[in-house]
């Protein structure tokens, strides 16, 4: 018996791995954070499973109770959104886990970030344009450690993927112009990706508050900025991956000369 932390993706609850849903569909207790996981999803737990919300609850609590049932012998289904390893406070509950000796396994799921990039059409990594991506949040209510400033993360003109920054969207503009961005760098802002009521605003980082004023935005945002994030895809068109380019050659393939 055991803890099973498990990324449940980002709301589709089609979009939980395969793993997860079937350890879900056996768990004897069924912990899930109510404000940010399906109930589609929750409601593949069996009909005998204690199903528990854990939105108002403190870690303390959740803990009592995970450690608990696992002594009682118990299989409980710990229900993350997206991938417990991005922003998904796990680390604070593995700790516990081990000073009580319950075994835990996390099974990951698919991050907001690319369920994101889905709903734009979009590839976060353009050859020769950008080839890294970095995943971060704005500096709000918790302080980012003195090195990860979104201002000085952002002198790397990658592409950006900001979560839990929805509310801080005219510091977001600020912290990337002092980067030195330019005002019509590309941004692109999905509310809650890959749910029935997923929300899609393109703008440019100039436009960015504004945008996100108009649409009503302000929670369970995706921010993403940079040149990968260009909506004309026709002007991608000239950076090209090697990988199936005819004149190069790789160890599937020998390249011939145009």
């Amino acid at each position: 018996m055991k803890v099973y932390i498990i990324g449940a993706g980002p709301g589709d609850p089609e979009l939980i791995t395969v793993k997860g849903l079937n350890i879900l569909r056996r768990a004897d207790v069924v912990m899930y954070t109510d404000s940010l996981v399906s109930e589609r999803l929750i409601a593949e737990a069996k009909p005998e499973a204690e199903v528990i919300k854990s939105a108002g609850l403190t870690l303390e609590e959740m803990m009592a109770m995970m450690i608990d049932a696992v002594r009682q012998g118990k299989v409980v289904a710990r229900i993350h959104t997206g991938d417990p390893a991005v922003f998904g406070a796990v680390m604070e509950q593995i700790i516990r886990l081990k000073q009580n000796g319950i075994p835990y396994e996390i099974i990951p799921g698919v991050s907001s970030v690319f369920a994101a990039a889905a709903a734009l059409g979009a590839e976060l990594t353009i050859p020769e344009l950008t080839q890294t991506v970095i995943l971060t949040r704005t500096e709000g209510r918790t302080p980012m450690p003195e090195r990860e400033k979104l201002k000085d993360l952002a002198r790397h003109h990658c592409t950006l993927a900001l979560f839990l920054s929805a509310t801080l969207a005219k510091k977001v503009v600020q912290e990337l112009k002092e980067a030195g961005w330019r005002d019509e760098t590309p941004v692109a802002v999905v509310y809650k990706a890959s749910w029935p009521d997923q929300k899609v605003i393109r703008t440019n980082l100039r436009d960015l508050p504004e945008a996100m004023r108009r649409a009503g935005v302000r929670s369970q945002a995706m921010i993403l900025a940079g040149w990968a994030l260009e909506p004309d895809h026709e002007r991608l068109a000239a950076y090209r991956s090697k990988l199936y380019d005819p004149a190069f050659t790789h160890g599937y393939r020998q390249g011939v000369k145009q």
